[in-house]
């Protein structure tokens, strides 16, 4: 069976969490904050905290921005649930939109017009690796600032919406140049175990704020806010006579381990040179086999302004439904092939159904869904099993339709 999305872990990431375990260190210590560096340098931005996970990381910049009841947050109804969930979590309402038919991301006009006076952040999607447009999101929240009404300290400064990208999967991706992790105010990072980089779970928050915002002032705020609101961290603590500590919040418990930092820092130190170009090499594969068929509705991975991470391979069947996607993905296993779907949009979770969202008010999500394929892309898959892969699903397809 080719599995979907296996995670990298080899002799070198044993050998360096036996390490860290032999160490003393297996909480948030040295190496955390040796990956928030790292992370932070290949970016190229200022400030990098390392958290339990991206949902984490995203629920915590709400949150630091003052989004409660009453807000708005602005957010593609294509997209896993964290995104939608963590605006709940705030007390706040999800305002879906739709997307882009062509590359799958947040729709520029869908968002012009969901902008309230309620509006406080936008929460663009970067769809498998590839980044939204930014400058047009960005211009689109200056034009529209004279609608923003801040209620906050944070809100008051900053004069607009908040742009938070939920850039999970877009770590390597660029954007006119830019690295993701740099194009928004304030982005997140997944580190799951399905992820081009993996610390098995964890995330990281990437601090881009414009002046007169200080990101090294709001990193020191999140580290306290996210571990329980305590001045202190273990590494402070272990000081010779530094013990006492204060609690100055309510916080949270969402601080990253050096176990899970460990494997992050040997993902990252050959994420460039050898990650992706292997991903890359393995999503140009596919594009090349597909390109010959005339059913075969390829991705967009790179434009004139873009190049995506290569996280997925979201290939989309011409002209079927979504009952024939689901009988071509069954066809797909029973040849030994693993393939997902990404996503189930969020408006067809009983959640929120039960809230009054509904899939009829998506269209361009509904049928980009219905006819969504996502392929197997991680670092040992072999040229013979993409080979394997592709003919799995070109034969499926031909079966069906």
């Amino acid at each position: 069976m080719i599995n979907f999305a296996p995670p990298r872990i080899d002799e070198k990431t044993i050998a360096a969490v036996s390490e860290t375990l032999r160490s003393g260190w297996i909480t948030t210590g040295p190496k955390t904050k040796l990956l928030e560096k790292k992370i932070s340098e290949y970016c190229g931005v200022s400030q990098t905290l390392c958290v339990n996970s991206a949902t984490a990381g995203l629920e915590l910049a709400l949150r630091w921005f003052g989004v409660g009841a009453g807000d708005e947050v602005i957010l593609p109804a294509y997209t896993y649930a964290a995104t939608a969930n963590v605006v709940i979590h705030c007390g706040a309402k999800p305002v879906l939109v739709d997307v882009n038919k062509d590359d799958f991301c947040i729709s520029l006009a869908a968002i012009e017009k969901a902008i309230t006076s309620k509006t406080k952040a936008i929460m663009p999607v970067d769809f498998g690796g590839l980044p939204c447009d930014y400058d047009a999101i960005v211009a689109l929240v200056e034009k529209t600032k004279n609608k923003f009404e801040g209620t906050n300290e944070y809100q008051e400064k900053l004069g607009r919406m908040l742009i938070l990208s939920d850039a999970a999967h877009s770590l390597g991706a660029t954007y006119k140049g830019k690295k993701a992790g740099t194009l928004a105010d304030i982005s997140v990072f997944s580190f799951h175990a399905v992820k081009n980089l993996t610390t098995a779970e964890g995330g990281a928050m990437l601090f881009n704020l414009p002046a007169p915002f200080d990101n090294a002032d709001i990193y020191k705020e999140l580290s306290i806010t996210s571990l329980h609101g305590q001045t202190k961290d273990a590494i402070a603590k272990m000081q010779k006579g530094n013990w006492k500590y204060d609690i100055v919040e309510a916080g949270y418990k969402c601080n990253m381990t050096d176990l899970a930092a460990t494997i992050g820092l040997i993902e990252l130190e050959r994420y460039k040179d050898d990650t992706l170009p292997k991903r890359k090499a393995i999503v140009e594969a596919y594009d090349k086999f597909f390109a010959k068929c005339s059913w075969a509705e390829l991705p967009v991975s790179r434009d004139a302004d873009r190049e995506s991470s290569y996280h997925l391979f979201a290939l989309r069947i011409k002209n079927i439904t979504e009952e024939q996607r689901d009988q071509i993905i069954q066809k797909i296993f029973n040849k030994d092939v693993s393939v997902n779907v990404h996503f189930i949009p969020i408006p067809l979770m009983s959640f929120y159904k039960k809230l009054g969202y509904k899939m009829s008010d998506y269209p361009v999500t509904y049928d980009n869904f219905s006819r969504e394929i996502s392929l197997p892309v991680f670092y040992d898959l072999t040229m013979e099993q993409v080979d394997i892969v592709a003919n799995a699903v070109k034969k499926s397809v031909e079966e069906t339709i």
